[in-house]
């Protein structure tokens, strides 16, 4: 999102660079360990997943194909693992106001969330609580149920709610 694009719409014009600045974003006050800093619930479809596939060249046919899906002893056709944990960082992000304000993240992937092959899917719900506070350093854990069950364990992360950089 930084750095200069290459604003050349056809052939024969002149070329335009656009330098991307980045801008301050206002910090969240310091919360105290325990808050719940939001929740977000989102629906995994299959195309979904396979918008996801094209974006992350992750082209498994255990993401698609309910046969091979089976055929390795998954209950069905599941979601990429990175997609869930992408999609579990926004409940912090959103809180943060600024996805640069993250500074670690990690998750151990604790059982596949199975996507149905109909209009609606499967709705994953992602929380966020205040685990710690260390001056303008706050890690976050983040809990992902689909149907009740933990589909993430030890999801974390950390942010820095000191100033914006400008």
């Amino acid at each position: 999102m930084y750095g200069e694009r290459d604003l050349r719409a056809r052939p024969g014009r002149d070329r335009v660079t656009e330098v991307l600045r980045p801008t301050a974003v206002a910090a969240p006050t310091i919360p105290t360990p325990g808050t719940a800093i939001g929740s977000l619930s989102v629906a995994f479809t299959r195309e979904r997943l396979v918008r996801y596939a094209g974006a992350a060249g992750d082209f498994n046919p255990i993401h698609f194909s309910d046969h091979f899906a089976t055929a390795l002893d998954l209950p069905g056709v599941i979601a990429h693992g990175m997609l869930t944990m992408g999609v579990a960082l926004r409940v912090v992000t959103d809180w943060a106001g600024d996805p640069a304000r993250v500074t670690a993240y990690s998750a151990r992937f604790t059982k596949p969330v199975v996507v149905p092959d109909d209009a609606d899917g499967v709705e994953v719900t992602f929380t966020g609580t205040v685990e710690s506070v260390d001056g303008p350093r706050v890690t976050v854990s983040v809990e992902a149920t689909c149907d009740g069950v933990k589909v993430l364990g030890a999801a974390r992360a950390e942010v820095d709610l000191g100033p914006a950089a400008t």
